[in-house]
């Protein structure tokens, strides 16, 4: 309905011409603490995320995304290719790969992925893998990799580049942050 309208998914606070946003449900607080340093200092700041223990520095909300694919169009060779992806993650996949299986040419695959899902092939091939790594380092003691191995990563310096470009986080501080059992292993210390 609003075509001029930018919509920036991974800020927690928008700021616009006077016209305030934040992102998630509770990114208020967030926005709270931003107008409060805005309007006052620093300090001030500071003592009310203290107050209402509020990390006052959290720019970003990469973490909490849920990348589900986007799924709700009607190409059908693309929503094969998504279900290939996801079913076969762990995989070197390319697009050549890809458009040969659906017989497609390379070009007008990507044109088509594009279109559909928003994403490019490349970019949506490394969310799925993300997210499959992301649900590994919340459930399992898997060490880095080990993830990074399961879903068909064989290079550190890539898969903690790809990891942190999506999520917003290192793949330790993310397991750090959102795996119960390492939770535990850190509050035993």
């Amino acid at each position: 309905m609003f075509p001029e309208v930018e919509l920036v998914d991974s800020n927690i606070i928008t700021e616009e011409h006077g016209i305030y946003s934040s992102g998630g449900a509770n990114s208020y607080w967030n926005l709270l603490l931003y107008l409060v340093e805005k309007y006052t200092d620093r300090h001030t700041a500071i003592h009310a995320s203290k107050f209402f223990a509020i990390d006052i520095d959290r720019e970003s909300q990469l973490s909490f995304m849920i990348f589900n694919g986007q799924k709700g169009h009607a190409d059908g060779e693309i929503l094969k290719a998504q279900e290939f992806i996801e079913e076969n993650y762990h995989e070197k996949i390319t697009v050549d790969r890809l458009a040969g299986i659906f017989a497609i040419g390379i070009r007008s695959f990507e044109r088509r992925f594009k279109k559909a899902t928003n994403n490019t092939v490349i970019k949506y091939i490394h969310r799925v893998k993300i997210e499959v790594a992301k649900r590994s380092f919340e459930s399992s003691r898997k060490n880095i990799n080990e993830v990074m191995f399961d879903v068909g990563y064989t290079d550190t310096k890539a898969f903690r580049t790809v990891f942190k470009k999506i999520t917003g986080l290192t793949p330790v501080e993310y397991r750090n942050k959102y795996n119960k059992q390492q939770i535990s292993v850190n509050s035993r210390s």
